[in-house]
């Protein structure tokens, strides 16, 4: 911004509801899609849907490669224990290598069910596939159907938050909700 200029009242705006959004603190993700050409991305917009039939959403981006990525029709999603923030951040990294040599350096493995790399070490491991896409503004909502997930052993380190713009840890609790 120019010294001596106001702020436009659209830039403000859209600043101040994205500080507002972010009071909303959500757990951190990767997204991951498989052969033939794999990707990922960090996205904490991953949510649960439906269990009858078992369904979750994820939001990307209209410019995301990751949005391009989806026309496979599968995806993983991988839920980050507090201890892997340094991979949220590799997969943030618009500067990563593509394709097969993003993962070099992250441990991670095939799904079982679609082989879409799912990463070692997560809260929660999830193999969906695509079976609606709605247009949300900049974004598209994909819905996936729940091919596979599993949930490791509780972890001690808790899980990995984002909030107010930056990275927190959520530390273990020792109760659960149930519904």
């Amino acid at each position: 911004m120019t010294p001596g200029r106001a702020e436009p009242a659209a830039d403000r705006d859209q600043r101040t509801l994205r500080r507002a959004f972010g009071e909303f603190a959500t757990g951190v993700t990767v997204m991951t899609v498989g052969e033939p050409r794999p990707h990922g991305m960090t996205a904490n917009s991953f949510t649960s849907v439906s269990m009858d039939p078992p369904l979750a959403l994820v939001c990307v981006g209209h410019e995301a490669v990751m949005y391009r990525r989806l026309a496979a029709g599968c995806f993983g999603v991988s839920v980050l224990a507090a201890a892997q923030e340094p991979v949220a951040r590799h997969f943030a990294d618009l500067s990563r290598p593509l394709g097969i040599a993003q993962f070099e350096h992250i441990d991670c493995e095939p799904g079982p069910t679609t082989g879409v790399p799912l990463i070692r070490g997560a809260l929660a491991r999830f193999e969906l596939r695509v079976c609606g896409v709605h247009d949300g503004g900049d974004h598209a909502i994909f819905v996936g159907r729940v091919l596979w997930s599993e949930r490791s052993a509780p972890c001690p380190d808790g899980a990995l938050v984002f909030h107010r713009g930056s990275f927190h840890r959520l530390g273990a609790r020792h109760s659960e909700v149930t519904a």
